[in-house]
């Protein structure tokens, strides 16, 4: 493991130690799972690859862990305009575009959308705990 991975997992340990959460074996191949996985993927997808780690583990005790890891700050859910959840385990300030014909989600980061100015009357409403900007297109696969 470099030392950027080991940093992560320290991290990791800490939020869930933080959190109330135990380091059981499954989570700890749920996050192992999606360790420097960029694709932001469905609970189904990191289902199916954490089952080759430990073949007797059910769906919902994956879906589970990654809604847990979400309440606890270790993964972000990623919108998905009526499609299924998808898992960001980045947890770094970026933002995302989305491919309306296949799907795909790309991170990207764009300074300027820091300084962003939340609209007053959001503001006298709600208390802003995060902003997170979404561009919907067609990626460059899709377009050819």
């Amino acid at each position: 493991m470099d030392k950027q991975g080991k940093e992560a997992e320290d991290i990791f340990v800490q939020r869930c130690r933080s959190s109330g959460l135990r380091l059981t074996p499954q989570r700890l191949a749920v996050y192992e799972s999606l360790s420097g996985d960029k694709s932001h993927p469905s609970a189904d997808k990191v289902f199916r690859k954490v089952r080759k780690m430990i073949p007797n583990i059910s769906f919902d005790t994956v879906n589970r862990t990654l809604l847990s890891f979400v309440s606890c700050g270790i993964l972000k859910a990623v919108e998905s305009y009526g499609r299924v959840k998808r898992f960001d385990p980045g947890l770094g300030e970026h933002h995302h575009f989305q491919c309306l014909k296949c799907g795909k989600i790309i991170d990207f980061e764009y300074p300027d959308f820091a300084s962003f100015r939340v609209p007053e009357t959001i503001r006298r409403k709600f208390v802003v705990m995060g902003r997170r900007i979404v561009l919907t297109g067609i990626c460059d696969s899709c377009r050819k």
